[in-house]
């Protein structure tokens, strides 16, 4: 049963009135109380009804994107692909204003900070503002609080009619999920330092928390172990992965650990292009050539990886392409895929970081 204006009243233990004052923002109220009625609209997750009845079950011609750092290269090409779509399919002299049935949309970016409870506010402020369709990227928090929490909040919108779809995340319950073959991506990359001669390979991994930190460990790990390599479990494993977030700062201070820990270490592989370029600063100013001294490996394929001195080996995920795809079904402009969920695979792009370790190096 959907949450009304009374059920507030009661929450926040003031009159209606009060409620529907604080909610309008035209009525001076007093700063305790308005923040006990907001406190009881975000527990009960009410959505604001329209100035008319008559645009209640309206949607807007707003799409909203959920990233969690917009700086981050990764995020920026999958909001921009979106972005891109919403325009594409407008309607030529059509305006913004001319209702959800079709021309252009407004895309809106939401920037969670990967803060979980930022993610859940950002999908409930959509619904208040009736966004038509909600794209949500990155990996979730492996949290099963937050993942009943935002599987409530999804359904929610989808029932209220907004199309949601989940990009390089794990399906959620109603949503469209475009999912990223991490594991197998992962476990390429390994297997093809595994090739090049390397055994004493370092692995720079994210957030520990992190959906995708996980499932491009255990591709990583499932490599190791199909060749018998330390690393792949128990303690070697643990000594050989550091975790950390996905920025540059990490790639670099993790590389000086790991090599005070295995300081013949051979190859280092990261968990994304950003971290890679760290690992490899940090091992240059320790003295170490890429590749004749230690190879390196990232994930993604980020726009500045072909480019990077040597430039980097890493694998491919097609962003711009899955995001594009991405505003196409938030738009309805695309088929479903079977089942709701389409894996996007991963691609090996062996480049010049990645050689033979050097004649003499330790096994």
């Amino acid at each position: 049963m959907a949450v009304t204006l009374a059920d507030v009243a009661a929450r926040a233990r003031v009159s209606a009135a009060t409620v529907s004052r604080v909610l309008s923002g035209n009525y001076p109220v007093a700063e305790a109380t308005r923040a006990r009625v907001l406190r009881a609209v975000d527990e009960l997750e009410y959505v604001v009804n329209g100035p008319a009845s008559a645009l209640a079950a309206a949607s807007s011609d707003l799409v909203g994107v959920l990233v969690h750092d917009i700086a981050d290269p990764f995020f920026a090409i999958l909001a921009g692909a979106v972005q891109a779509e919403m325009g594409r399919w407008g309607s030529p002299g059509r305006s913004l204003g001319e209702g959800s049935g079709g021309g252009e949309k407004l895309a809106v970016i939401c920037s969670t900070g990967g803060v979980p409870a930022r993610e859940l506010s950002c999908l409930t402020l959509l619904q208040r503002q009736r966004a038509s369709a909600v794209v949500i990227t990155g990996g979730a928090v492996e949290d099963p609080g937050h993942a009943a929490a935002l599987a409530a909040r999804t359904s929610r919108l989808v029932a209220a009619g907004v199309r949601v779809v989940v990009c390089g995340r794990p399906p959620i319950p109603g949503a469209v999920a475009l999912t990223f073959d991490n594991r197998g991506g992962a476990r390429r990359l390994t297997e093809h330092v595994l090739a090049l001669g390397h055994r004493r390979i370092g692995y720079v991994a994210g957030p520990a928390e992190r959906t995708t930190t996980r499932h491009r460990l255990e591709g990583h790990r499932a490599a190791l172990a199909a060749h018998g390599v330390a690393g792949a479990e128990g303690a070697a494993a643990e000594r050989l992965t550091v975790f950390g977030p996905y920025d540059r700062a990490c790639g670099y201070d993790a590389a000086l650990e790991l090599l005070r820990r295995e300081p013949e270490l051979t190859a280092v592989v990261a968990a994304n292009d950003t971290i890679a370029l760290g690992v490899c600063a940090a091992l240059r100013d320790q003295g170490r050539r890429i590749p004749e001294d230690v190879s390196v490996a990232g994930f993604d394929d980020l726009p500045f990886s072909v480019d990077a001195m040597p430039s980097l080996t890493t694998v491919r995920l097609p962003l711009r392409s899955v995001g594009a795809r991405a505003g196409r079904l938030a738009l309805g402009q695309e088929p479903l895929p079977p089942g709701g969920v389409a894996m996007v695979p991963a691609e090996l792009m062996a480049r010049s970081s990645t050689a033979p370790p050097r004649p003499g190096s330790a096994p």
